[in-house]
């Protein structure tokens, strides 16, 4: 029995319905080949230069571009220069003050700004806002400029008590609040924002007082964000150089500014190895933050969210 017979418009139309889904699929394979080539440019362009730094830092000539063989002298010399010391004790001062005040005035102000007018949360939300997007150059100057104009005005008054008001410490860590206190609140009113209030008012309802309703619902609830906050204020603290470039004082100067100063007379193998101290101590305090985020959510039953998650929810 002869099988019935194709029409030829037909064989001619699946034939090129073949070819066109063929060349369909080698255009989307080469797009995706192309974002992924991308992608890898990006990532190498971004930690290329940091491997560089790192690898560099086991170098056993005193010259950092001329590699001659791997040794960790380095880290033992950057670990008994007493300069190396006196900077990573300031870093250490300025950067744990710099997250506490910060972590703690901005949660207070998410807590704060929550129960305000939507007019004015909306002024407020735009300050901060702008805040964040200010250069930080800008923020340096200014409060350089404060700082300077305020002693200049206070000192002649002070001047029969004994105090003179100096750039220090307090000076670095007042700009460096200033300018991570918006990251902290956006961090809190991200987390509000989505938090759930049927749990206050069954707090409220089972006649709970207010700082029992807040230190067992609303604290729980917000650690997240907060722990989150008080990292990130701390990281970018510790690795600020501009804004403690501008306000640092006499015996205030911090890691950032050590390895500036190294810079300028060359870059040493000692130079990298305290900039390899610093980028492991940076991720090691990332990471501790994102296993306290999971013991966190564990103990309270749930999934948890991740510290980038967090950060995300405030864009």
């Amino acid at each position: 029995m002869s099988s019935p017979a194709i029409p030829a418009e037909t064989t001619v139309a699946a034939s090129g319905q073949g070819r066109t889904r063929g060349s369909r699929f080698d255009v989307d394979r080469l797009v995706d080949l192309g974002f992924r080539g991308q992608a890898t440019l990006v990532y190498l362009f971004l930690y290329l230069p940091i491997l560089v730094v790192v690898i560099f830092s086991f170098n056993a000539n005193s010259l950092a571009t001329i590699w001659t063989g791997f040794d960790m002298k380095w880290y033992g010399v950057a670990l008994s220069d007493p300069v190396v010391h006196r900077a990573l004790q300031n870093s250490f001062i300025v950067a744990i003050f710099t997250a506490t005040i910060a972590t703690t005035i901005g949660t207070m102000a998410a807590l704060g700004l929550q129960r305000v007018p939507r007019g004015i949360r909306v002024v407020y939300d735009a300050l901060t806002y702008v805040s964040i997007i200010i250069p930080e150059i800008v923020i340096a100057l200014a409060t350089l400029v404060f700082f300077a104009q305020t002693f200049d005005l206070l000192n002649p008054i002070l001047s029969g008590t004994g105090v003179k008001l100096n750039f220090g410490h307090p000076t670095i860590i007042a700009a460096h609040v200033l300018f991570n206190l918006s990251l902290v609140l956006l961090l809190v009113r991200a987390r509000l924002s989505g938090m759930d209030r049927t749990q206050v008012e069954a707090s409220y309802d089972l006649y709970a007082t207010p700082w029992r309703t807040f230190r067992q619902v609303t604290l729980p609830a917000l650690l997240p964000a907060i722990v989150a906050g008080f990292l990130l204020a701390f990281t970018f603290s510790f690795d600020d150089y501009v804004i403690t470039s501008f306000v640092s004082g006499p015996g205030s100067s911090t890691l950032p500014l050590f390895i500036f100063g190294q810079i300028k007379r060359g870059v040493t193998p000692e130079t990298n190895a305290v900039a390899t101290m610093i980028l492991l101590f940076t991720i090691g305090i990332l990471l501790f933050g994102q296993l306290l985020l999971a013991w966190t959510a564990r103990r309270r039953g749930g999934s948890g969210d991740s510290m980038a998650a967090i950060v995300a929810q405030q864009r």
